[in-house]
C-alpha cells in the first residue's frame, strides 16, 4: 500500500492551506484536492513525491 497523508479542515480554504503546508514541509504533492464530498468538513490527500530518478510502480501514481 502507497503512503498518504491527510487533511482536514472545516473550511475549503483552511484545508487548502493546510495541504499546502503539508506538501511544502514533506515534500509531498496533492492527490486529491479539497472535497467535502463526504459530509463532514473538507478532506483533502498528498502523497510523497518520488525521487526523480525513480520510476512509478504502476497504479501508484
Amino acid at each position: 500500500m502507497a503512503i498518504r497523508y491527510g487533511v482536514q479542515a472545516d473550511t475549503r480554504d483552511e484545508c487548502m492551506r493546510a495541504l499546502t503546508e503539508l506538501c511544502e514541509r514533506l515534500g509531498a504533492r496533492p492527490a486529491t484536492l479539497p472535497t467535502d464530498v463526504l459530509g463532514n468538513g473538507w478532506l483533502a490527500r498528498a502523497v510523497p513525491t518520488p525521487p526523480a530518478d525513480v520510476e512509478p510502480d504502476p497504479g501508484q501514481q
